[in-house]
């Protein structure tokens, strides 16, 4: 049997198809200096013998293991320990896994949903998993992203038994549109000091406390899980909050003065206390008591 020639050196192309990896990666090792330059030949070009290759081979399999090639490079020079390396590097993989698993659960929520309430916390969407299909709107779940990034999943969770209760009472849903309806009528026309603007309030504040009322109603009678009980803080601090006065200032509504002003009536109507320079956040989180 007579073996292929075998040669004593190979050419850049050659070195590359055997170690998996382009000659454009291989010139980049000789540029940063994880891998000297060989010798060349009489044509100029580079020759790679058996140390090159091997030198290369292990590279390639740090590099697909996820490890720098600058703690390659510093690890092969003796620099640093490539334990250290490694610690890092298994830190970084286990946050990409949790951010992956995090990924794969929105994705099965959203499924699972068939809508963007998917998109919103396991504790949002476990609070409003007997709403009827349909029973939600796009205003809901917007408000509840709001909320959800304001006061993170706890505070949307409580704020979600306030449509579940308007998904299931249609006297209250009524109202609710009646008041939206109303309140997008004060429009620039409308002076701040239109009578409208506290009658309007007063009908805001007896719906609040109606919705209260029977959020607590359907709390006895359908004993409700404590959101406080199920809520897992571990499992939620990736999600990002903000204070109220943070958030102020940073969320554009469209607002007129008339309905800025009808916003701070219904707050003081609510709390029994007057307001200052109240904001739409601050509103959503009254309603949202």
């Amino acid at each position: 049997m007579h073996l292929p020639a075998i040669p004593r050196w190979v050419k850049i192309g050659d070195a590359a198809a055997f170690t998996g990896t382009t000659p454009r990666a291989i010139r980049h090792y000789h540029a940063i200096g994880l891998l000297a330059e060989p010798q060349r030949g009489a044509d100029n070009r580079r020759r790679y013998g058996y140390d090159d290759m091997i030198r290369l081979l292990w590279i390639r399999k740090m590099a697909d293991a996820g490890i720098p090639l600058d703690d390659i490079r510093t690890a092969v020079a003796g620099d640093i320990d490539i334990e250290q390396s490694l610690a890092r590097l298994e830190e970084s993989l286990t946050a990409k896994a949790a951010a992956i698993e995090q990924q794969r659960t929105a994705v099965r929520h959203l499924r699972e949903s068939g809508n963007p309430l998917g998109l919103l916390s396991p504790l949002v969407t476990g609070r409003l998993r007997h709403v009827p299909p349909g029973a939600l709107r796009p205003s809901d779940l917007e408000t509840l992203l709001v909320t959800e990034r304001i006061f993170g999943p706890l505070g949307a969770a409580v704020q979600a038994d306030r449509f579940i209760v308007l998904a299931t009472r249609p006297d209250l849903r009524a109202e609710e549109d009646r008041l939206a309806e109303a309140e997008a009528a004060l429009d620039d026309s409308v002076s701040p000091d239109d009578p409208r603007v506290d009658t309007l309030a007063g009908r805001r504040c007896a719906h609040e406390t109606a919705l209260l009322s029977a959020i607590e109603d359907a709390e006895r009678e359908e004993a409700y899980d404590d959101p406080f009980e199920q809520y897992d803080e571990t499992a939620d601090e990736s999600e990002t909050t903000m204070s109220v006065s943070d958030a102020i200032g940073k969320m554009p509504y469209d607002f007129s003065a008339a309905r800025i002003r009808y916003e701070e009536r219904a707050f003081e109507l609510l709390h029994g206390v007057p307001s200052t320079n109240m904001s739409p956040a601050a509103n959503e989180a009254g309603s949202a008591n």
